[in-house]
């Protein structure tokens, strides 16, 4: 005579199943990462230092131009740089001394291409010089 006992059933059942499913399921299998298409940025600015930051930001899209205050500006200027916000002309001004820093903070695609960009600035005079209307985010 032979006793089962209730975890010895409850085990063969819960393998029985495991096998089940492991013989009828299939490989997965990985979806290809679809583009939002078009060129776009998040661009994102934060003021102040560490201990205190504001941060605000907004989605660029250039095909066609939206989302952002200056995006027909901003387009052309990354269109003129390829993509590439660090080879934006300067603009020639004088900004002044103050210290009151800006981090300027960019992510998202170029013609295909990620697109990944910091850099702190001194002030937003600084930024703007540098990158022109990009983070223009007042309008």
């Amino acid at each position: 005579m032979t006793y089962t006992t209730t975890a010895t059933a409850v085990r063969g059942g819960l393998l029985a199943a495991a096998t089940l499913l492991l013989a009828t399921a299939a490989p997965a299998q990985a979806a290809p990462r679809q583009s939002a298409g078009g060129d776009w940025l998040f661009v994102t600015l934060t003021t102040g230092d560490t201990r205190s930051s504001d941060t605000r930001g907004t989605l660029l899209l250039c095909d066609p131009p939206q989302g952002h205050g200056r995006a027909a500006e901003a387009c052309a200027q990354l269109a003129a740089a390829d993509g590439d916000i660090g080879a934006v002309p300067t603009r020639e001004t004088y900004c002044s001394m103050i210290y009151a820093p800006v981090t300027a903070h960019a992510r998202g695609e170029w013609h295909g291409r990620p697109v990944e960009y910091r850099e702190t600035f001194s002030n937003t005079c600084v930024l703007q010089a540098r990158t022109g209307a990009i983070f223009a985010l007042d309008g």
